[in-house]
């Protein structure tokens, strides 16, 4: 377990959802048409979501609203996420989480955005930290608040339904 901050947050949790060999689970208040090195180009993270996907991985992408123009541009451009990328809007979500494959967790300040965790230069980025952890047991913990919002768990008593596009329930 340990604490990064700025640049490290797009190398040691952004870079490793590439190499993800079940599932990718992301939480996010915000989320952008975010830009990443893959395959020796830059391209959207989108694009890697769908290699994700080709090769079996399981993508769930929760966020507080809808994306933006560029975001939504960027996924035209990859047919298989219409099928195969799982979204869902909660506008209660704050956390931000990234969790690959049960056995890697981030819980910190960053956004999925360029000047988040993004690899954007440390003049033009936000001022983040998170916690990066393989501890099962801290892992389970994040695991467990992401899986209970994606549910629908706190859906009954949130009291803020009037503001759901798309009810998770």
């Amino acid at each position: 377990m340990k604490f990064i901050t700025n640049s490290q947050l797009y190398e040691q949790v952004i870079l490793p959802i590439a190499t993800a060999k079940k599932f990718v689970w992301i939480g996010t208040a915000d989320i952008k048409d975010m830009h990443v090195r893959h395959n020796g180009t830059v391209q959207p993270l989108l694009s890697v979501f769908s290699s994700l996907i080709e090769r079996g991985v399981n993508v769930r992408l929760l966020y507080a609203k809808s994306p933006g123009l560029n975001f939504r541009q960027s996924f035209k451009r990859y047919p298989n996420l219409s099928d195969y990328l799982e979204q869902q809007v909660c506008p209660r979500v704050h956390f931000k989480h990234v969790i690959i494959d049960g056995t890697m967790a981030y819980t910190g300040s960053a956004n999925l955005t360029g000047a988040g965790l993004g690899m954007k230069s440390k003049d033009r980025r936000n001022f983040e930290m998170g916690l990066l952890t393989t501890n099962p047991q801290i892992v389970q913990i994040i695991m467990k608040q992401f899986n209970d919002v994606w549910s629908g768990t706190f859906c009954q008593t949130c009291g803020r339904r009037e503001f759901c596009s798309n009810p998770i329930i």
